[in-house]
């Protein structure tokens, strides 16, 4: 008794506690009311004054509710989860209109929530529930910044159908898929179904947006293709000043032309930014022209992806329609009404006077956040220490997990069905192929793989005025040509045009900069060098010059400078390649080589061919401040009458920091200028072969531009023809090869009626006999069969014999291994004895049965059937 009494004590102490505990909520709710009772009554008149005001704004509101109709969507092909509500969505549906209710009697100054919308079969479903999250089978959509952008170029954008509300409609995204259309909350959903399933704590958001936002107008924002990465400059560290360094020389110019100088240049700033100051004024004058009279009431629904999963830092809004991210103090973001994921749907309890940016997004506060569903994965605020004085752990728990069994209720799944994306759709991305979005002096647009015939997929216009009437550059991007080309960029201004490769074109060209593809024109190519057996890395052309660096090359070559002379006229046709220009002067340069010692090794050397003259300076040694340098007039071997020119101390003039003996004597100065006469012919013979290497270049690009080929890949079945009319083509040599053997199998007549004439009609005696010997050859293969099976018995048997005559003879000197082999072949042979036995006396039941099928087969074969029946 005394037990009863104390359980029944401690129960009336925990009813007791949950009323105090209740009680409390209440003065908690009670005092709340009153707040917003207070607040409500100070923004009566506010709102009397702004309706007042919105009276006078006409709005003109669309009759169709739906962002598409309905007539372009059919309806029997969705499945029954479309169609109907299950028992768990309709309690589920009976709970929010119960919340609503409670919503609108608490807070009679908000706007009705936005709960459960009509889908396409006009079935009202959850919002929660329209969110189905998927994983891509793709790993571009794995990232939140490549699915956002599918999302924005796979859709086209419709505006709601009133701006002041959200829409009476919210279709599922496998329909939106299909049509590529969509208003701003459609866009959500899709993007929000795969944030979630790519693992990001993403959700759907219903609030408010500046006009741009809500009309994707972005005629005021930078394109973010132009937008140059700014260049971190390293500052190099001046090495300190040496006590016995040579002084610099003293500087002669007048430092009044300086000054007047940069006066002039500070002019010209100063004009520049009142010129541009006086721009933004009148553009700020346009845009306050334009002030929107509907500014924080538009409706407009984004993402939110909160910090915590996938590694995001901060938490961060995504637009939908551009793909791009903003902070959430970001101003062309108004407020928020609610918010949902697959999960929960939340409201906001936070004053949105200054828009998003003071609001704390802890979903786990039900102060600043009301939930729908008690089963939230987000953690509740602890108590505070007051509150938690007094009561007894054990119990609260034991009670709090009483009231989520009555009060829980777990989100029904998605009614939707698998969102799926084909390849081909998602290559083709763009609705048609194609989408165009205008910036602030530039137009973008884009286009899907292989819809273009030159491989173009973006192109990106820059303008020098607003009005977009003035084209300063376009960068053109292309993917799949043959020619490996990958950017196009065209300066409208300076007529500059700069072609960008990727790996793999046939001359190794990385980079082509030029204004006209004659040649002998200002040019640049740059090379990739691992791909060139030379090592030349760029190719810099002039009407006069040419310059070539080099790296990695056995002769440590780097650098090479020819000057031309004026071309001689002849009287064939004026072709480069048959009339190249003269060489006057060839310079090279190398890079250091190791092995030799730096006296010896030439740094620098230039071929004077009109002067006949060649100078060498080598390479300076590291303790010293001067180098060595040399110079050779070159003259021909023989004079004029024909005499041999012998060497004269004259034709060589060196300075030498350190002067060896070797290096003055007459043979070894004849020597080394023999080695740089061939030298020079090789040199101009590789200027030559750079000459006709560049012809051959813009040969292959101007062919390149008028073909532009584009590749296919292996593996794509459907573009690549080759492969296709192969595999076709197999297919259908296999399947005849299958036919064939299929009736030479099935022909049981084909080796008889190969030994008569083709063509030759059968006659009666010819039917009769042909089924004769069928028979009789199909009988001697029955018995041929009988006696193989018999043959093999008896091998078997008498094998099996001569083993037991061996154990009987060899009994006594067997080992216990042997006898273990000696069994272990006796079962084995038993058994094939066995199935031998058993496949005999099969075959002699069938034979005569399967003489008889066939029989019964020549009599109705086709080509005897009729020359038979007499003997039916």
């Amino acid at each position: 008794m005394e037990v009863l009494k104390e359980k029944v004590e401690e129960e009336e102490a925990a009813e007791r506690e949950d009323a105090a505990e209740r009680a409390e909520r209440g003065e908690k709710m009670m005092r709340l009311m009153e707040v917003r009772k207070e607040e409500t009554t100070m923004t009566q008149e506010m709102l009397r004054d702004l309706e007042r005001k919105l009276s006078e704004i006409e709005v003109s509101i669309p009759e169709k509710p739906s962002t598409f109709t309905k007539d372009t969507i059919d309806i029997s092909k969705l499945p029954l989860s479309y169609k109907s509500n299950t028992p768990k969505e309709e309690h589920l549906l009976q709970v929010a209109d119960n919340f609503s209710h409670q919503y609108s009697h608490l807070c009679p100054d908000r706007v009705p929530l936005f709960l459960h919308p009509l889908n396409e079969c006009e079935v009202p479903k959850f919002v929660s529930t329209t969110i189905r999250p998927t994983l891509m089978p793709y790993p571009e959509l794995y990232n939140w910044d490549t699915c956002a952008q599918f999302v924005s170029d796979f859709l086209a954008m419709l505006p709601l159908p009133d701006p002041l509300k959200p829409p009476s409609y919210l279709y599922s995204s496998t329909t939106v898929l299909k049509h590529q259309k969509g208003n701003c909350f459609d866009f959500s959903t899709l993007l929000c179904s795969m944030l979630i399933g790519a693992g990001y704590d993403a959700y759907c958001v219903n609030g408010y947006g500046s006009q741009d936002l809500c009309h994707m107008d972005l005629t005021r924002e930078v394109c973010p293709l132009t937008v140059k990465p700014k260049e971190t400059v390293q500052e190099e560290e001046k090495a300190p000043p040496k006590k016995y360094a040579i002084k610099p020389p003293r500087d002669l110019s007048s430092r009044f032309e300086q000054e007047q100088e940069m006066k002039r240049q500070e002019e010209i700033k100063a004009e520049e930014e009142k010129r541009r100051r006086q721009e933004e004024e009148r553009l700020m004058e346009v845009d306050s022209a334009k002030t929107d009279p509907l500014h924080g009431l538009r409706v407009h629904s984004w993402v939110l992806v909160l910090s915590g999963k996938r590694e995001v830092p901060e938490s961060f809004f995504i637009d939908p329609f551009t793909a791009r991210s903003y902070s959430t103090q970001d101003d062309n973001f108004l407020g928020i009404e609610s918010l949902w994921n697959h999960k929960n749907y939340w409201i906001n309890m936070q004053d949105c006077w200054n828009c998003c940016k003071d609001l704390i997004f802890d979903l786990g506060d039900p102060v600043m956040w009301e939930y729908l569903l008690l089963g939230t994965d987000k953690p509740l605020l602890s108590p505070t220490e007051e509150e938690d004085n007094g009561v007894n752990d054990d119990d609260a728990v034991e009670n709090l997990g009483k009231e989520d069994e009555d009060k829980s209720f777990d989100m029904p799944n998605s009614w939707v069905e698998q969102i799926e994306i084909s390849p081909e759709v998602f290559e083709t991305r763009c609705p048609n192929g194609k989408k165009v979005i205008q910036y602030k002096k530039a137009k973008l647009e884009k286009w899907a793989p292989y819809l273009n015939n030159n491989g173009l997929v973006c192109r990106l216009t820059t303008y020098e005025d607003l009005e977009c009437t003035k084209t300063l550059e376009i960068k053109e991007w292309y993917q799949n040509r043959e020619d490996m080309l990958e950017l196009k960029h065209i300066n409208k201004t300076t007529g500059l045009n700069i072609d960008y490769f990727k790996p793999g074109h046939p001359q190794a060209l990385r980079v082509h900069s030029y204004t006209s593809m004659q040649p002998e024109m200002d040019r640049v190519m740059e090379f990739y060098e691992k791909a060139r057996v030379d090592g030349l890395i760029k190719r810099e052309e002039t009407p006069k010059t040419m310059t070539e660096y080099y790296q990695g090359r056995p002769d440590f070559l780097s650098y090479r400078h020819i000057n031309f002379g004026p071309r001689v006229k002849k009287l064939v046709l004026n072709n480069a390649e048959s009339n190249p220009r003269p060489v006057v002067k060839i310079t090279e340069r190398f890079f250091r080589n190791p092995t030799k010692p730096a006296d010896e090794d030439v740094a620098e050397r230039v071929f004077l061919i009109l002067d006949e003259r060649i100078q060498l300076r080598y390479h300076c040694r590291e303790d010293h401040i001067t180098a060595s340098k040399r110079e050779f007039l070159r003259r021909t071997e023989v004079d004029s009458k024909g005499n041999k020119i012998i060497m004269t101390p004259d034709m060589c003039i060196s300075f030498e920091v350190e002067p060896m003996e070797h290096t003055k004597k007459l043979l070894y100065q004849y020597e080394a200028m023999m080695k740089l006469k061939n030298e020079e012919k090789l040199s101009r013979h590789q200027a030559w072969e750079s000459e006709l290497e560049v012809l051959e270049i813009l040969k292959l690009r101007e062919e390149e531009e008028e073909a532009h080929v584009l590749t296919t890949s292996i593996y794509d079945t459907k573009r690549n023809e080759k492969s296709k009319e192969y595999r076709e083509a197999m297919e259908r040599v296999m399947h005849e090869e299958h036919l064939r053997q299929v009736e030479a199998q099935l022909d049981y007549l084909a080796p008889f009626l190969a030994q008569l004439p083709p063509g030759e009609k059968l006659t009666r005696w010819q039917a009769v006999r042909l089924k004769d010997e069928c028979l009789s050859d199909f009988k001697q293969r029955l018995i041929n069969k009988a006696n193989l099976i018999q043959a093999r018995f008896e091998k078997e048997t008498q094998e099996l014999q001569k083993q037991q005559q061996w154990y009987q003879e060899n009994q006594v000197t067997l080992t216990p291994e042997d006898e273990d082999l000696y069994l272990s072949y006796c079962s084995q042979a038993m058994f094939r004895i066995r199935i031998l036995e058993q496949r005999l006396n099969r075959h002699k039941e069938l034979a005569p049965l399967k003489y008889l099928a066939l029989e019964e087969k020549l009599y109705k074969d086709p080509r005897l059937v009729e020359l038979l029946k007499v003997f039916v």
